[in-house]
């Protein structure tokens, strides 16, 4: 890829229908656009997507992605694990190469407004994007979720979105779009159904409760056992291995242990540490397919272009 190059993460609100899924997926392809990842979660009821390219091309492509989420997912009907205020829920600008990120932050500016015009969805913009010091934190933009978050911007001004609304729209709420600097999406499971017992470790471990800094974690039960669902935002100062041996140690607190790990996504070369136990524990995990810098020398075709 020559030029400036974009990475997008869009995440939908659906895990159950392949077909739409991949109908959404397919509505992102624009030219300057290459497909590096999509994967569907059930239990979570959300599908995530990584694409890469040229700036403006990414606008138009995570734009599109949102039209065909609103007029295919209703979140009055959707239910999943996984905490949601959109159809369309959250959608990062990531600076790869030739890029920064406040140019990203102006990225998510411009595919925040054409959401808006073109779909009628309320955008709120978080971390580097962010409008408002209070919403740089997308846990708290998601406060409520989408039933939560309906009843918050009637009553509360500060809740409101910062483009569109004040009301959410009618079935595909409202959107996060923001700009933010690579994450390792990373899930453990335990050998419990016991979320209390992950819920707890979560609260120890996540930075807003005085835990580990750039980590964001929740609890919950997923293919029928306990998974600890993590975010870490900045594996330069907290290295996934860090993560992984607090975790284990709480796990022998709570007289429970690791079974495997999984990566949703792609995640940077420098995240990786070979020979880790963290690494060695994930399930299915092929560097050739999950290490951003391999994929974006060989993309994945479109959907239906074979």
């Amino acid at each position: 890829m020559n030029g400036p190059v974009v990475e997008c993460v869009p995440n939908f609100s659906e895990g159950t229908d392949a077909r739409r899924v991949e109908a959404i997926v397919t509505a992102m392809r624009v030219e300057g656009v290459h497909l590096l990842d999509w994967s569907m979660d059930a239990d979570h009821n959300r599908s995530v997507v990584t694409l890469a390219g040229e700036p403006a091309a990414m606008v138009e492509a995570a734009v599109r992605g949102v039209g065909k989420a609103v007029e295919l997912i209703d979140l009055t009907r959707q239910q999943g694990v996984h905490p949601r205020i959109g159809a369309a829920d959250v959608i990062p600008f990531v600076p790869i190469s030739g890029i920064k990120l406040e140019q990203c932050a102006l990225l998510a500016r411009q595919a925040g407004l054409e959401i808006w015009r073109r779909f009628g969805v309320p955008v709120f913009f978080y971390e580097a994007a962010a409008a408002r010091p209070d919403r740089a934190n997308l846990d708290d933009v998601r406060r409520g979720q989408f039933e939560g978050l309906q009843e918050a911007v009637r009553k509360e001004a500060s809740r409101r979105p910062d483009l569109g609304g004040p009301g959410l729209h009618p079935t595909a709420g409202a959107c996060a779009v923001g700009a933010r600097r690579f994450l390792v999406d990373y899930n453990l499971y335990f050998d419990s159904s016991d979320v209390a017992l992950v819920r707890a470790i979560a609260r120890e471990i996540r930075a807003d409760s005085g835990g580990l800094k750039g980590v964001k974690a929740i609890g919950l039960l997923a293919h029928g056992r306990a998974q600890l669902s993590m975010n870490i935002t900045d594996f330069n100062v907290t290295p996934v291995s860090k993560v992984y041996r607090a975790i284990a140690s709480l796990a022998i607190k709570h007289k429970a242990s690791i079974v495997e790990g999984e990566i949703i996504g792609l995640v940077p070369e420098a995240a990786c540490e070979r020979e880790s136990d963290w690494m060695r524990q994930l399930v299915g995990f092929d560097p050739q397919t999950k290490i951003l810098e391999h994929r974006l020398e060989t993309p994945l075709a479109w959907p239906g272009s074979i």
